[in-house]
């Protein structure tokens, strides 16, 4: 088969779509032929080079395909079904793994961080990082929400615990976590201020549902919030920038708020100023990836069309340095999806 690998790290020249072996299952996996994959942040990151990632390296962490062979004790699925992969790699047999916290599993990882990843003809997956496609999307779509999606919904409804009502401001909602973000907290009943790098993808936020959406380049993003909210401040922050936003975030933030991040793309250093944290009772909160649970919630929400991926770009894999370049230039709105 064909794959997308990184034999040293370094920019986009270093991806390299070429012929290896074929996967062999295991007895508790299955062979998917993979039908669409997705990148993330994460894809640019292993590239550049993230400490101790084994070499070479397949990249990509979300896909969809289909089954084409099942091992022996693969009980859940057969040949011919359509499938998205769980990103999340989990013990299933561990503490953590049997109270529903897969993300805190001790032998976390990650497909193409951890291990071999999606981007690739074929792939051999554990039964339990499989989940039934939903109907009413394809494979493009279908490979553009797990990682995302789950980080999302996690992020809102596990950490924030976000309910009908509450005021959100979601950072960078054009990004993929960002557009999910956005989408769930409407679903749940939340007014949403989004923003976005230029006046085209704020329209795009407005279209998904936004209430307000601002140019975090250009607009006086505290004046708004402050205008939008009668002086209140927000309830939740979704934060996943980091350093060049972080002041913001605390100032926009309300009475008994909570700022929720789950990356730090900007910068991992900022201050804080613990008078307003006190005063004003708030919380900040840690949010890695999500759980089973988070992703059969949005593959639900999915399924009954409360939110949908949203697809920007289709790249072939063969076009793979082209598709980093896209998403490294902060290009897209939504998912950057690639095809065999």
């Amino acid at each position: 088969m064909k794959a997308v690998r990184i034999h040293e790290h370094g920019g986009a020249d270093v991806l390299v779509w070429e012929e290896i072996s074929d996967p062999v299952i295991k007895p508790d996996q299955a062979l998917v032929q993979i039908k669409a994959a997705a990148l993330n942040h994460l894809d640019i990151w292993v590239r550049r080079g993230i400490p101790g990632i084994s070499l070479p390296m397949i990249l990509g962490s979300d896909a969809a395909g289909i089954i084409k062979k099942v091992g022996q004790g693969v009980s859940d699925f057969t040949v011919g079904d359509a499938v998205v992969i769980n990103p999340l790699l989990f013990c299933g047999e561990c503490e953590a793994c049997n109270d529903g916290r897969e993300n805190e599993c001790s032998s976390i990882g990650i497909f193409g961080e951890s291990t071999d990843g999606t981007n690739c003809e074929f792939i051999a997956v554990n039964q339990r990082n499989l989940r039934k496609k939903p109907d009413n999307i394809d494979f493009e779509s279908a490979a553009s929400f797990p990682l995302a999606g789950q980080t999302a919904y996690h992020m809102l409804v596990n950490r924030a615990q976000v309910k009908e009502g509450d005021t959100v401001l979601v950072w960078g909602s054009s990004s993929g976590v960002g557009s999910f973000g956005l989408q769930i907290a409407k679903a749940i009943g939340c007014n949403v201020i989004a923003t976005g790098g230029s006046t085209a993808k704020c329209k795009q936020a407005s279209d998904l549902g936004a209430d307000i959406s601002l140019n975090h380049y250009e607009d006086d993003i505290s004046a708004a919030v402050k205008d939008f909210t009668n002086g209140g401040g927000v309830d939740v922050v979704f934060e996943h920038s980091g350093a060049d936003t972080w002041d913001i975030s605390m100032k926009i933030l309300g009475k008994h708020g909570r700022v929720v991040t789950c990356g730090a793309t900007t910068g991992p250093k900022v201050s804080i100023d613990l008078r307003y944290i006190f005063f004003k009772q708030q919380s900040i909160l840690g949010s890695t990836m999500g759980n089973v649970q988070a992703l059969d919630a949005v593959i639900e929400l999915i399924a009954t069309a409360k939110i949908k991926p949203i697809v920007d770009e289709i790249f072939s894999m063969k076009k793979i340095a082209d598709a980093h370049t896209h998403l490294e230039n902060s290009n897209q709105f939504g998912k950057v999806v690639l095809i065999p």
